[in-house]
């Protein structure tokens, strides 16, 4: 029998909260099993983990406050200048960052997307106009290029766009835009001055459709990327952004000291350099998504085609079943509070065969009658 719980699956903000399932369940977290934070099933690298091990001698220096070594070899991994690279404690960091810096007062973002650009632009001491740009299940939640680029271009002064967020792929539907799409809607977005920020957190799964290369050929394009998710770097908060060069003093000037640690900084040095985990988790994520997809055809569950590691659902009784499985220890995310979708929506992250094979067990013993 599932244990009784009291805490409910809408009270989960974000994903990856295996705390306080922990806590509740009285198990060990790693017992829990996360659908809910969509990092790779593969772990740490191995590469990292010794990396790692080798620089806990030096944990009583204070980290480099500038990420020196990190961004001249970021820069190079990406052919960039160094002077353009910003590192921080995760991305999500880096769009606070923004917002705390450039003060928009008028922003538009898609919705569904990540929350944290909303919440971000809310903090500040203004009162912003947020424009949302809804996207619809009808067409499996693609954003059309040319319909943000009309969005954008809106005829009306008072809704002159200081900043626009774009998530590619998007989180939660894991479409993604091609990198022509984007490059277009950066161009639109520079002869308009609006500041395009493209949070490429899951682009590692599609790297051939950065723009990250294009910052430097238009003063108007952030481009952001994480750790988290595909090097599986999540606990140790370490994300990077690329910016215009006449944007970096003035974001500096509000960011706080210290805030990617010395293994963050060694850790992912370490991690864009091992092939064999870039080749081997792109195998793993195309094996599994093929026999999650088979499975949830088996079980008439529709979902969305994803350009990520993970799927967005819809389910009648999505809430129910979230609470059901939460008893079980399977933390699933439930997408009750992203705007433009709600409690028949939720996102599973594809994780190992096993955990996936758990994952159809469960939801076939709960639909199939």
């Amino acid at each position: 029998m599932p244990k009784e719980i009291s805490i409910d699956c809408n009270s989960f903000e974000h994903g990856g909260d295996i705390y306080r399932v922990a806590a509740e369940l009285k198990i060990q977290e790693r017992k829990v099993i996360d659908f809910s934070s969509s990092v790779n099933p593969l772990g740490v690298s191995g590469k990292v983990k010794a990396e790692i091990r080798r620089n806990l001698k030096y944990l009583h220096n204070y980290p480099d406050p500038e990420s020196t070594i990190m961004r001249k070899r970021l820069a190079h991994y990406h052919g960039l200048a160094p002077e353009t690279i910003i590192c921080g404690n995760g991305s999500t960091e880096l769009i606070y960052l923004i917002t705390r810096s450039l003060r928009p007062k008028k922003v538009l973002v898609t919705a569904p997307t990540y929350s944290e650009y909303e919440r971000a632009v809310l903090l500040q001491n203004i009162t912003p106009s947020i424009t949302y740009f809804m996207l619809n299940k009808e067409n499996c939640f693609e954003i059309n290029p040319d319909e943000f680029i009309a969005t954008l271009r809106t005829p009306n002064s008072e809704l002159h766009f200081d900043i626009a967020f774009l998530c590619n792929p998007n989180n939660p539907t894991g479409r993604l835009l091609k990198k022509g799409d984007v490059k277009r809607i950066a161009d639109e977005a520079a002869a308009l001055k609006c500041c395009l920020v493209v949070d490429e957190a899951f682009i590692d799964y599609s790297p051939d459709n950065s723009v990250i290369q294009s910052v430097s050929r238009n003063p108007y394009l952030i481009v952001l990327r994480t750790m988290s998710n595909f090097y599986a770097l999540s606990g140790l908060r370490v994300g990077y952004g690329v910016f215009p060069q006449h944007l970096v003093e003035r974001l500096k000037e509000f960011k706080e000291p210290w805030s990617v640690n010395r293994l963050a900084q060694k850790a992912a040095l370490t991690a864009i350099k091992d092939r064999a985990y870039k080749k081997e988790t792109y195998r793993l994520l195309d094996e599994e998504k093929r026999f999650l997809e088979r499975n949830f055809r088996k079980l008439k569950i529709a979902f969305f085609p994803s350009d990520a590691n993970f799927f967005l659902l819809k389910i009648e009784n999505a809430a129910e079943i979230c609470r059901h499985l939460l008893k079980k220890g399977i933390l699933l995310r439930n997408c009750f509070n992203f705007k433009g979708l709600g409690e028949n929506y939720m996102r599973v992250s594809i994780k190992s065969h096993r955990e996936n094979a758990i994952l159809v067990k469960e939801l076939a013993s709960l639909i199939v009658k």
